[in-house]
């Protein structure tokens, strides 16, 4: 029998990630992503406080 047996095992070390060297085109497209994200969020937000877009009708139900 191994002294390890029972009790809580390690976990594996996962490989160190490479360093990526970005570029300037590569560092704009992250930067726009990013705000375009932002926007949307603040959208969101911004939609969240109001009520539904389509208010307007009279509502009829499904009965004939």
């Amino acid at each position: 029998m191994s002294g390890r047996q029972g009790g809580k095992l390690k976990p594996l070390k996962a490989p160190k990630k490479k360093d990526v060297e970005l570029d300037d085109d590569e560092l704009a497209h992250k930067q726009k992503l990013r705000e375009e994200a932002k926007k949307l969020a603040d959208l969101k937000a911004k939609a969240a406080g109001k009520g539904p877009l389509t208010s307007g009708g009279i509502k009829k139900s499904g009965k004939k």
